[in-house]
């Protein structure tokens, strides 16, 4: 009989705040539109709407919902110009976990 050794776990090694934001921007981005919105604005510095619309084909409607709530969540960040809004990634951290995603996507 071998002997079972205990492991710290997630919540030990992060801890339980960490983990929860975490939790919290996964939940922000869990949407295939909002997952192309970060990978659109980690090849570019930053996109105003307008080109976001025109480089995903989201309705702007649509487009303008899904960057306010990952603004909210601390996601992106915007600066206005003129009438434009500029869009771009607050945490350029987090596209290690989209990079991850796209390569598990390889294998479903």
């Amino acid at each position: 009989m071998t002997a079972i050794t205990t492991t710290e776990s997630l919540h030990e090694r992060v801890g339980p705040e960490k983990l929860v934001r975490a939790s919290e921007l996964l939940r922000a981005s869990a949407h295939p539109q909002r997952l192309d919105i970060l990978d659109a604005l980690s090849q570019h510095a930053r996109l105003c709407n307008r080109e976001l619309e025109g480089i995903l084909g989201i309705e702007q409607a649509i487009l303008s919902q899904h960057l306010t709530l990952m603004r909210d969540k601390g996601l992106l960040t915007c600066e206005k110009e003129g009438k434009y809004t500029y869009w771009s990634l607050k945490r350029t951290e987090f596209m290690n976990i989209v990079s991850c995603l796209e390569n598990c996507c390889e294998q479903l």
